[in-house]
Order: C-alpha cells, then sequence, then structure tokens
C-alpha cells in the first residue's frame, strides 16, 4: 500500500514520466545516420535535428528559466535557432530556413537536450512541485509526444523521398490491424455533450463542453482500406472532376497526384514506401497518408461524406478507430467559450483556427496514452504527410 502523500506521489510519477518520454525521443532518433538529422526535403518538414532541439528549448524557456534559481541558459542563440512560432519570445528562424543550419551540429543539439535535463533533475528535487509547475510540465511532455510523432512523419518524407528508399528499420514498426467490411453504425438524432470533460489533461482546444444537435446518421464501423481506395483509383477517380472541390481539382492537377502519398507505379503495380522501404501494398490495410481533398473525393464517389468533427465523437466509443488520423467534414474553429492563455502559451493552438479541418482519432505513430476521443488534430487540406486516413458517413 502506497502511503506516500498524494502530492509526493505526483512528483515521482512527473520525474518518471519526463524520462520517459524524453528517451522515447532519443530512441525515435536511434536509427538515424547524421545526414539524415539535417534534411528538410519541403517546408513543412523538419530535420530530426530541430525537434531534438526544439523540444528541449520549450522545457528550458517555460519551465527552467522561470522556475530554477541561477539557471544559465546552454546557448543563448538557441533561443532564435528552435523557437518555433511563439512570437511573443522573439525573433525566430523562418520554417523553411531550419534545414539550412548545419550548426549547431548534431552532438551538441544531444548535448544541449542532456544540459536541460540535468537541469530539470535538479529543479524537480529542490522542492515539492507546485500545481503550477506540474501543469506546464505536463504540457511540455505532452508537446514532446506531439513532436514524437511528427518525427515518424518527418523522417519518413526525408527517407521516402530518397531515391534509394531506404529503410528506416528492417522490423515492423507499427501493427497494422486489417479492415473488415461491416454495417454502418446508426445514431439517432438528437442532443449530445461535445468537448473534454473530467479533471485529465487535455489541450486548450478540446475545451468548451457544450451542447449540439445531430440528425440522424449512419457511420462505417472501420476506416477505409487500401482495396477499396485502389477501386477508386481504378475508376478514374483522380481524373473526374465531378468529385472535387474546386481547389481540390486546381491541386490534383497541378501537382499531378495520381495515388496516395508514398504509392508508386513500378512495374505495372502499385507499391509504396514504408518504414521497411519500398514493399507491396495490402489491400486489407487502412489507407493512409491522404489529403482531406482526396479523402472528400472518395466519399463522394462512394455517394456518401465525411463525418462532422461531433458525428465522429459521438460514435467513438462504437468505432475501431486510433490507426489513421481521420479527415472530418468540420474547420477547425474555437469551441463556445473558448478563450486563449496569456503569454507564449496562448498561441499553442488558438491563433491556427483558421483555414485547416479537423482530423480525429490517432495514428499508428501516436504515443501510447496520448490519444483522447475529444483529441481536435488539424491540417491544410492538401497536407498528407500525416498518416491521415479517411471513415464515411452518410
Amino acid at each position: 500500500m502506497n502511503t506516500l502523500p498524494r502530492e509526493k506521489v505526483r512528483e515521482e510519477r512527473m520525474v518518471e514520466r519526463y524520462v520517459r518520454v524524453r528517451k522515447q525521443t532519443e530512441a525515435i532518433c536511434a536509427p538515424l545516420e547524421t545526414e539524415d538529422y539535417v534534411v528538410q526535403p519541403i517546408g513543412d518538414v523538419s530535420p530530426p535535428k530541430w525537434h531534438l532541439g526544439h523540444t528541449t528549448w520549450f522545457f528550458e524557456t517555460f519551465v527552467l528559466l522561470p522556475n530554477l534559481v541561477g539557471y544559465k541558459e546552454f546557448d543563448p542563440n538557441f533561443n532564435y535557432v528552435f523557437n518555433s512560432y511563439y512570437e511573443t519570445l522573439g525573433a525566430r528562424v523562418i520554417r523553411t530556413d531550419r534545414g539550412n543550419m548545419s550548426r549547431p551540429t548534431v552532438s551538441e543539439v544531444f548535448r544541449y537536450r542532456h544540459y536541460v535535463d540535468e537541469h530539470i533533475d535538479l529543479l524537480l528535487g529542490k522542492s515539492d512541485i507546485s500545481k503550477e509547475l506540474c501543469d506546464i510540465l505536463e504540457l511540455g511532455l505532452q508537446h514532446e509526444q506531439q513532436h514524437q510523432e511528427l518525427l515518424y512523419m518527418d523522417i519518413k518524407y526525408i527517407l521516402g523521398h530518397n531515391p534509394l528508399f531506404p529503410a528506416y528499420s528492417h522490423e515492423s514498426i507499427f501493427d497494422e490491424p486489417q479492415i473488415e467490411r461491416e454495417t454502418p453504425i446508426a445514431f439517432s438524432e438528437g442532443a449530445c455533450w461535445i468537448g473534454h470533460k473530467g479533471k485529465g489533461f487535455c489541450f486548450d482546444n478540446e475545451k468548451g463542453r457544450h451542447l449540439v444537435y445531430l440528425d440522424a446518421f449512419e457511420i462505417a464501423p472501420q476506416p477505409v482500406s487500401n482495396g477499396a481506395y485502389m477501386e477508386f483509383m481504378e475508376d478514374g477517380g483522380y481524373s473526374d472532376f465531378r468529385f472535387w472541390h474546386a481547389s481540390g481539382w486546381d491541386w490534383v492537377n497541378k501537382n499531378q497526384i495520381k495515388a496516395p502519398l508514398y504509392w508508386h507505379w513500378i512495374d505495372g503495380q502499385w507499391m509504396k514506401y514504408g518504414f521497411k522501404g519500398l514493399e507491396d501494398i495490402d489491400a486489407n490495410e487502412a489507407v493512409c497518408h491522404i489529403s482531406y481533398y482526396e479523402a472528400a473525393a472518395f466519399a463522394a464517389w462512394k455517394g456518401k461524406r465525411l463525418p462532422t468533427e461531433m458525428e465522429w465523437e459521438l460514435a467513438s466509443n462504437q468505432i475501431k478507430w486510433g490507426h489513421r488520423w481521420e479527415w472530418t467534414e468540420s474547420a477547425y474553429l474555437p469551441y463556445p467559450k473558448f478563450k486563449k492563455a496569456k503569454g507564449a502559451i496562448g498561441e499553442y493552438n488558438g491563433k491556427f483556427m483558421v483555414d485547416q479541418m479537423v482530423l480525429r482519432g490517432a495514428s499508428v505513430a501516436t504515443p501510447k496514452g496520448h490519444s483522447r476521443r475529444t483529441y481536435r488534430n488539424f491540417f491544410q487540406t492538401d497536407r498528407r504527410w500525416q498518416f491521415s486516413g479517411v471513415r464515411l458517413a452518410q
């Protein structure tokens, strides 16, 4: 029986979680060669070295500097190098230039991580952890877990656009369930509560629990498979404007899109790049790496639609989810009574609530314990390097 005070138990768990999460980030990078750490093929993709530095900068900036008396920054220039988008905290390297930085070196970034970790350990060992400090540590860990998934996304893009298609690992990284055809689940019309409930962690964009009224609808119990999506392709889905939004049709033609990201037509068959290199496409796996445009076009081809995020959340206890981020038909907007926090932390989500669509669920790359049925992910309509798929509704 644990007889320690509740506050002490909370501190010990926080210390354990901090160590575990920080080690996991470095474990994701362990298979990389030094050259892999600095590549930035497109603006959306950040070099792995930058992720390692940025997540460390978060703890230095928001935890150590305000709370550890006498703390000395590892390098004052790193605020400029590793600040992502926090206008409150000053000038920064623009996102598209992150791959131009050969310095700081990879080894120096690892020294930076270890320097900050040592001082976090010192801070947590000096005194009791206040609720305020615990909350910012929790946000930092959740933030790092977001970047763990981003690391998988960016590493896959970096290696998947190398002409040699090198493997990240020769072992399977994720378990991929087989998709089976099942009868849609029906929901009656009525009011339901949407948004986070309880005392557990959530991001600010999940707050503002509120009632919504939904018409009756049906939703597929599983996401769409590769085989089903291939039928759309073979039926000329990418060449028929009737299924596409106008901007989506422009995107398809401008970029000559003919298949999901990482699919390649080789010797008369479709193959895909995965973490083990080029491999055959499993028709029974959930389709992945498609944009909102593609998800909506597929739904239109099937004579159905995407679910709204409210429908998805209501159905989440009865559907199978967690292997693909699923596009919804909902724009990314604030919930009622949403309020941005004061200072730099207020820039975390609120300023991005425009020109993006909501994805719900989680993916195979989402860290364990980081998913929730109220989690609101969001991307622009043409993005598809994330582990995104589609589920149908009607």
